[in-house]
Formats: structure tokens, C-alpha cells, sequence
């Protein structure tokens, strides 16, 4: 899958971001991204904020170990996550190793 890589124990992700969706929901690989649908408004950050908080729960970690790495004002975003734990179901991703 060209829409995330791993990095030694950090995986970045390529998203491609659906604000002010009826809900929150992955819906899969979209292109060479991973496609999200999030429920906040894109305005002074705030779903970038609810992105974070809710990439990390899909994934089992803090706020903390996911960070914006860019795309921090357009729809198309690269993340890193570190050290996930699950990985949600329509998104399928192989660990190295």
C-alpha cells in the first residue's frame, strides 16, 4: 500500500480528510491515501485536533504518539504514529518485520 509506510517503529500515514462528516469513520484506501471522514468543522484547528484524538484511539495509543507531520490546513495530511497497538479493520496494514 503506497498511503502509509513504516519507519522503523513509527508508521505515517497519508490521509485524506472528509470534515463535517455525519460521523467518524475510516472508510479505506482512497487513491494513495487512507480516507477519514471526521464530524468537526475545519476552523481554527479544531479537526485537526479531533483528527489526533481520533486516529489515536483507532490505533491505541495517546494524543501524544500521533503527530501532524503536515498538511496541516488542506484535506490531504501525513501523520506518524508511534508504537501502534491495533490497527482499525478497514485499514490494512502489514507491520514490519
Amino acid at each position: 500500500m503506497s498511503w502509509y509506510k513504516w519507519q522503523g517503529k513509527q508508521l505515517i500515514i497519508t490521509l485524506r480528510i472528509q470534515p463535517r462528516a455525519s460521523r467518524d469513520e475510516i472508510i479505506g484506501p482512497y487513491g494513495e491515501a487512507l480516507k477519514v471522514r471526521i464530524t468537526a468543522p475545519p476552523v481554527d484547528g479544531k479537526a485537526n485536533e479531533y483528527l489526533i484524538k481520533f486516529i489515536a484511539k483507532q490505533f491505541g495509543v495517546t494524543r501524544r504518539d500521533v503527530k501532524l507531520i503536515s498538511g496541516e490546513t488542506g484535506r490531504n495530511k501525513r501523520i506518524v504514529i508511534s508504537e501502534p497497538k491495533k490497527f482499525p479493520g478497514k485499514a490494512p496494514i502489514t507491520q514490519p518485520g
